[in-house]
């Protein structure tokens, strides 16, 4: 089975602190997701993030298909990073490190999402004409969805790539 790899950095003309705030709420993450992926969390986002933390969603990754998907939030430093990995779910493995950095004028958000698409060999041909331009959709609305809250960064140059 291949591994995949997502990488984004976005800034944001915010404090590390707030940056945190926002994004360490796991009830924002169905702020900052399109509302046609159907997201909805079923438990374990009544608490603010902590090491062992299972939070379970309900997701449409694509249309007339649902899914459950657990994740589980397994390392936290306070204000600078955390990690969360599926448990259950849609892919084979997914491990997502979130980083926040503070620089000029604001910080940078840092996304690194290893995963593995399940199926093996269907799987692996219909990564870069499903699963791969559906992540780019979602993390295209995703910083979208965040300069709408927080601005943009003047003089950063927000990067996606997905291999």
């Amino acid at each position: 089975m291949k591994l995949y790899q997502l990488k984004a950095k976005q800034g944001l003309p915010i404090s590390r602190r707030e940056a945190w705030e926002f994004l360490s709420d796991p009830k924002n993450l169905k702020v900052i997701t399109p509302d046609k992926m159907g997201f909805h969390i079923l438990s374990g986002a009544d608490r603010p993030m902590y090491q062992g933390q299972i939070i379970q969603y309900i997701v449409k990754p694509f249309p007339g298909f649902s899914t459950k998907w657990v994740t589980e939030i397994t390392h936290v430093k306070d204000g600078e990073y955390f990690v969360d990995e599926q448990r259950f779910g849609p892919y084979s493995l997914w491990h997502h490190k979130h980083f926040l950095t503070e620089i000029e004028g604001g910080v940078e958000m840092e996304d690194l999402i290893d995963y593995k698409i399940p199926f093996g060999f269907i799987g692996q041909v219909a990564q870069p004409f499903v699963v791969k331009k559906q992540l780019k959709k979602i993390f295209e609305y995703r910083e979208a969805k965040l300069n709408s809250l927080f601005g943009t960064l003047n003089g950063y140059q927000n990067f996606l790539e997905l291999n």
